[in-house]
């Protein structure tokens, strides 16, 4: 792993454009293995079969006596590409269904560890995998073609609307949207034991008639097992938890809740909280904001630094970061969300029933539009399986608990 040199800083700009002096952040800072994503840049999949117009023909079906059924699928846009490979946007022509497809080059040694997430989630906040088919280039290569339900906006392409408009997003729409994102990570988390590792604006699709978001991107998505190491590199810069930045490799799906706590940050300045312009900037980013992690919170984030000097950098209070008339439930659970320590963060769940989102459960509230909101408690058993009786009785509103017959309240 390349370590990053730290270039001498004068001081450092706290959010309310005051200067800390800071000659340099500490010599020791050098050696943190710190990798930049500079380095993990692959060249981009050749868009191989999804240029506009072209048709590709797959058979779905055929097993358990089922007849074989062609569908044919003419791609119409990309909507996204990466080192992965391609997202597509598609129209099957036998339904007239839009979808998107992403298209992966496969490894023929390993099994795809993406589908094999895909194939079991199963979560009105989640984008569904409809079904899946291998295809071949000239060249011999495999590529993998993911079917997924179609979304047509990203909750980054809405802050950014906002911003072009130099509005605030709706306060309702904020609580919407969160809700769902950790509606999503409560489901993943407990009830399939998968950390998403990829938690940003831009894999939190959003549909912006009904406003109801589904998480996607399970690209970098894994099962946590204690004890068995993972890779630190993980994560988009301005959304990673900093025990990845410290270089842990046992971390838990609280790395899920910091991110989580960055996107609704974001959502509530218009712009990313800690926009750092490398691995160790971020850090920099952080303490500016969370102050100097104490020895007791380095340890809990990685204990091979406890013996660094960081520069002592005092707590920016929340409530000075956000704007005047914020409400004070927002920068609460910002704050119970954006924590050196992962083990104090909130749980998806405890964030769910958070005083935050007490206008969601009100029947009589309504969009700006005056439409209902999306379903947001329907419930299956297994989310809440577990839940304490009084929690439950927060979570699922008397007006919603049709929706949960399984609850008994």
């Amino acid at each position: 792993m390349a370590s990053v040199g730290i270039a001498p800083l004068s001081g450092v700009r706290e959010p309310n454009g005051h200067m800390v002096g800071v000659d340099k952040l500490p010599e020791e800072m050098n050696s943190m293995k710190i990798r930049d994503e500079k380095d993990m840049e692959t060249a981009v999949v050749d868009g191989n079969g999804t240029e506009t117009g072209h048709i590709i023909v797959t058979t779905i079906g055929g097993r358990n006596g089922q007849p074989k059924q062609t569908i044919s699928y003419m791609a119409e846009r990309i909507v996204g590409q990466g080192s992965f490979g391609v997202v597509f946007q598609a129209k099957c022509l036998e339904t007239g269904e839009t979808v998107a497809i992403k298209k992966v080059l496969q490894d023929k040694r390993y099994k795809n560890r993406e589908l094999q997430t895909m194939r079991v989630l199963d979560h009105p906040n989640v984008v569904s995998l409809k079904h899946c088919f291998f295809s071949t280039t000239e060249k011999d290569e495999l590529y993998l073609n993911l079917v997924l339900e179609y979304v047509p906006e990203t909750v980054h392409r809405v802050i950014k609307h906002y911003n072009k408009l130099n509005q605030r997003m709706p306060i309702i729409h904020v609580k919407l949207y969160t809700y769902q994102i950790f509606r999503s990570l409560s489901y993943i988390h407990r009830c399939i034991g998968v950390c998403h590792r990829d938690i940003k604006p831009q894999n939190i699709l959003v549909n912006p008639h009904t406003h109801q978001v589904k998480l996607c991107d399970f690209g970098s998505a894994k099962v946590l097992v204690k004890g068995e190491p993972n890779i630190s590199y993980i994560c988009s810069r301005y959304y990673r938890a900093p025990e990845l930045i410290f270089g842990a490799t046992e971390y838990t799906t609280a790395i899920d809740i910091w991110s989580a706590g960055c996107v609704l940050a974001e959502l509530l300045l218009g712009q990313p909280l800690f926009p750092g312009e490398s691995g160790v900037d971020q850090l920099v980013e952080i303490i500016k904001i969370l102050g100097t992690p104490t020895r007791e919170e380095i340890k809990c984030m990685n204990s091979n630094y406890t013996e660094f000097k960081f520069p002592q950098i005092k707590a920016h209070p929340w409530h000075k970061i956000f704007y005047k008339r914020m409400p004070p439930e927002a920068v609460d659970l910002v704050s119970r969300l954006l924590q050196y320590s992962p083990n104090l963060r909130s749980t998806a769940l405890d964030v769910l029933a958070h005083p935050f989102f007490d206008e969601l459960r009100d029947p009589n509230t309504r969009l700006p539009n005056g439409r209902f909101l999306p379903p947001i408690f329907n419930f299956k058993s297994h989310e809440l399986k577990g839940v304490h009786a009084e929690t439950l009785a927060k979570l699922v509103p008397e007006h919603a608990r049709k929706q949960c017959p399984f609850l008994g309240l």
